[in-house]
């Protein structure tokens, strides 16, 4: 899903922003208290002199440090539909509208940490990856972005931004031979689009095709693996119905359908499916497909 330009991004400023030591900035600082204290008690000016210099330094690279984040814009992207149990890749983007290049930034969240580099005056894309674990709407987690840029002596982290951001699960498909095995003929309706009786022409073979409408000529010849179409006025389209899998339970019949859906689009059938809560007409391509596997995804809701 699509967030609308603009819409729910977030802007790095001074309240979003913390700042403390790291274990290495703790020790600089230590090192620092005893070569002043030593100045003092020395009496050396040399040792008062190196200790400023290193505290002012220290002082510097905090300042940077913090630039590293501040004035970063956060902006949510695109996720794209995955199936129950699979990583969904959530798009964001970081945009640096003004200052230098921002360099070793990481935003956190997901299953696993992200690095990004950010040129001056541009954006980049990243993914976020975060496992479904059941059909319907996964909202993207609050992110947060940290950095130790440069030295590590600081460390500079954001709080928690949350982005408008959701993708759609489908139900989990059931393994092909089962789903045949269960299916049997009391899926559909009539016959099959290409089973009529009037020969239309040859596409390309598709795994599940039946062996009876290969061109065995063609593959005796060498000229590839064809199927031949057939269509006509015995063609009725093919029906994926709630109700003929009651032995089932909820998830179960959904997975099941799921695999009906995908395979009748891939054995390039007209098909319509019947739910409790409605149902979509005969069709065909991706966008039916989708249409379908939505409707699954979101049962029993309207969609």
């Amino acid at each position: 899903m699509t967030a609308p330009p603009g819409a729910g991004s977030h802007t790095l400023g001074l309240r979003s922003l913390y700042i403390l030591p790291t274990r290495h900035g703790l020790l600089y600082a230590v090192v620092l208290f005893v070569m002043l204290v030593a100045g003092i008690n020395y009496g050396n000016g040399l040792a008062y002199g190196l200790a400023f210099l290193l505290a002012g330094i220290g002082l510097v690279i905090m300042l940077r440090t913090h630039r590293n984040l501040h004035g970063l814009r956060l902006a949510p992207g695109v996720a794209h539909p995955v199936y129950a149990g699979d990583v969904a890749h959530f798009s964001i983007r970081i945009e640096n509208v003004g200052g230098p290049e921002r360099l070793a930034v990481v935003v956190e969240g997901g299953d696993s940490a992200v690095r990004a580099q950010v040129p001056a005056g541009a954006s980049v894309a990243l993914d976020v990856p975060v496992r479904s674990a059941r059909r319907g709407w996964l909202f993207l987690p609050p992110l947060s972005m940290r950095t130790r840029f440069p030295l590590g002596l600081w460390h500079v982290w954001s709080r928690r931004l949350a982005l408008p951001q959701r993708c759609l699960v489908y139900p989990r498909p059931a393994p092909a031979d089962g789903a045949l095995r269960l299916a049997g003929p009391a899926t559909g309706e009539g016959r099959n689009v290409g089973e009529g009786d009037d020969f239309v022409g040859l596409r390309e073979y598709r795994h599940g095709d039946a062996p009876q409408h290969v061109a065995w000529k063609s593959v005796a010849r060498g000229q590839g693996w064809y199927t031949k179409e057939f269509g006509g006025s015995g063609t009725t389209p093919v029906w994926i119905e709630w109700d003929a899998f009651p032995q089932l339970d909820l998830e179960m019949r959904l997975s099941l359908l799921c695999r009906l859906v995908l395979d009748a689009e891939r054995q390039g059938h007209v098909y319509g499916l019947r739910l409790p809560s409605g149902e979509l007409a005969p069709s065909h391509g991706d966008a039916h497909r989708d249409r379908c596997l939505r409707r699954l995804a979101l049962f029993p809701e309207a969609s």
